[in-house]
């Protein structure tokens, strides 16, 4: 196998939270949230209780509010990238913050802790005794795909590269 470039990629990858709406999604919950709160506050509204069609619409606005607070924490990302000498993790925060580490993969492992009936809990990048949690936001079946294929794309760079 040619090695090529040693500052080629052997394993990138970018994980982002899952959202479970999309936005066509949202749109259609909250026009249907909105028409059934209205007809609910109707019947108040025509007693007289008009106090009451503010609390409706309260609950409306609160709801849209969580929904956009859910969207823009989708927005956190973490980019992974593994070369024969470099891995580089970059987590970016949905403020957009980023934060970078470097290590060498030589000495890298995976640390997985994993339970009996959820399965991967944890996945950490270990080096000495350094431990940076990578996936935290993927749900246990995701996390372990990934921490299979990181590990494959690890063990590859830990052999180094193989010159015919």
């Amino acid at each position: 196998m040619e090695p090529g470039n040693p500052s080629d990629p052997l394993y990138q990858t970018v994980l982002r939270p899952h959202r479970s709406l999309s936005p066509r999604g949202f749109r259609i919950l909250m026009i249907a949230v909105g028409l059934g709160s209205a007809f609910a506050s109707l019947p108040f509204f025509i007693m007289g209780a008009w106090p009451v069609v503010g609390f409706f619409g309260l609950d409306v606005l609160l709801l849209y509010w969580a929904f956009k607070w859910s969207y823009r924490t989708a927005r956190a990302r973490e980019e992974v990238i593994l070369t024969w000498f470099e891995l580089t993790v970059r987590k970016i925060s949905h403020w957009g913050q980023a934060s970078e580490w470097h290590f060498n993969p030589a000495w890298v492992r995976l640390h997985r802790e994993v339970d009996d009936d959820y399965g991967l809990m944890r996945l950490a990048i270990a080096e000495r005794q350094r431990l940076l949690d990578v996936g935290g936001f993927l749900a246990p079946v995701e996390r372990a795909a990934f921490a299979d294929e990181f590990g494959r794309a690890l063990g590859e760079a830990k052999r180094g590269p193989t010159y015919n």
